[in-house]
This record gives C-alpha cells, sequence and structure tokens, in this order.
C-alpha cells in the first residue's frame, strides 16, 4: 500500500518491487532495483528515508525516520543492502553493501559503516544461503542477486478473486404425508367398525333400559 502522509508522497522508482501487503508512506524514496517484500514497513515521520539502489527490505521488517521542531532523524538504507525479516531500523545512517540480520535494531543516529553485518549470522551463512564465497563485498553481491532474484520471481503477481460462495441449499419444503391408498382404505375399514359397534352397544343399553322399566311395572 502507497500513502501519502500530508503533502509527502513516496517517490517508487519503476523497476522497484513492493508488494501488495508492505507499506510506503509518506516522503519516501526507493531507488531503482529494489525489492520491498509482504509485511515491511516503510514510513517517513517528519524526515525522509531514501533506500539505495538494488536493496531488500524483507518481509516485516520496519523502517522509520522521525523529526520534529528540535530534532530530525532521517533514514537512509545504502545501495546494495539487505534489512532481514523482523528488522528495525530507525532515524539512522546504513551505508552501502550492509546486511542488517533477522530481528536486529538500529537506532536513532547510529551510523552503520559500509560492508558489514547487524546482528548474529553463522559464517558460512552467504555461502548456505546465496551461494556466495566470502569476500568483502559479498553482503553487495548477495543484495544485488536476491533483488534481481525476487523482482523477477514477483513480476507478475496479480491478486486471485475469490471464488463465490454457494449459498446452502434449501431444504425441500417437507409434504404432508399421506397414507398409501392401501392404507387408508383400511383406515376407512377400521372406523366402520367402531360405528357398528358403537350403535350395537347403544341398541342393547336402550334395551336394558325398558326391561327393566317393565320389571318395575
Amino acid at each position: 500500500m502507497i500513502v501519502s502522509s500530508g503533502t509527502k508522497k513516496p517517490n517508487i522508482h519503476a523497476s522497484a518491487y513492493v508488494a501488495p501487503t508492505a507499506t510506503v508512506s509518506g516522503d519516501v524514496t526507493i531507488e531503482e532495483g529494489c525489492a520491498v517484500l509482504f509485511g515491511a514497513i516503510v514510513s517517513a515521520e517528519g524526515a525522509p528515508i531514501v533506500i539505495g539502489a538494488n536493496s531488500v527490505v524483507m518481509e516485516n521488517a520496519i523502517i522509520k525516520s522521525s523529526g520534529g521542531k528540535v530534532m530530525q532523524f532521517p533514514c537512509s538504507i545504502g545501495e546494495s543492502c539487505i534489512i532481514g525479516p523482523g528488522a528495525y531500523v530507525i532515524g539512522a545512517t546504513v551505508e552501502p553493501g550492509v546486511f542488517v540480520a533477522s530481528g536486529a535494531q538500529v537506532r536513532n543516529g547510529e551510523t552503520i559503516a559500509e560492508s558489514s553485518t547487524v546482528g548474529e549470522i553463522s559464517e558460512s551463512f552467504f555461502q548456505d544461503v546465496f551461494n556466495l564465497p566470502d569476500s568483502e563485498d559479498v553482503r553487495a553481491k548477495a543484495a544485488e542477486n536476491y533483488s534481481k532474484f525476487l523482482r523477477k520471481t514477483h513480476a507478475q503477481d496479480a491478486p486471485v478473486a475469490e471464488a463465490p460462495k454457494k449459498a446452502a441449499p434449501k431444504a425441500p419444503l417437507r409434504k404432508t404425508e399421506e397414507p398409501p391408498p392401501t392404507q387408508s382404505t383400511e383406515v376407512e375399514k377400521v372406523v366402520d367398525v367402531m360405528f357398528v359397534e358403537l350403535e350395537e352397544a347403544r341398541l342393547r343399553r336402550e334395551a336394558a333400559i325398558e326391561r327393566e322399566k317393565k320389571t318395575k311395572r
């Protein structure tokens, strides 16, 4: 998401890749060949941010500047740097070819020297991860190779529309069940027999009453 802040809005080179879930806000310049990955936040708050060419800002990393009327802490990321996943850089100067490892922090006013590493990594990290032999400029080479790979990989990214959810099928209305014809016939017969029995019982009752009357006479 690209967001303006006040009168300032980001300036992003056409060759740079910014993931759709990354946020870039305010007075931010992202130079050519950069890659800003998913969940990353680059937010200028009172001072500018510049991210140099061929640098990579990895998932959930945060880069911020800060500034008010008294103090200004712009943030500068040099060319060919990698800011690792979850790293936090605010108001600092990161010189070219720096690798900021996962979760590392660089704060207001600090300067990180060129071709150095912030945070802990294994001795064979660049060999194991980027297949690069150790050298003075291995960090810059890793950033350049990785940014190129990411931009190529994500060049054809496009949102996938969710399939419309199908409504649950409505239950068919239950019809009042009627007995089959044979069962209906049997029911009618039972009813007829009941009426006959009731009529016979009534006649017997009346006959008994008449006999009792005659006996009393």
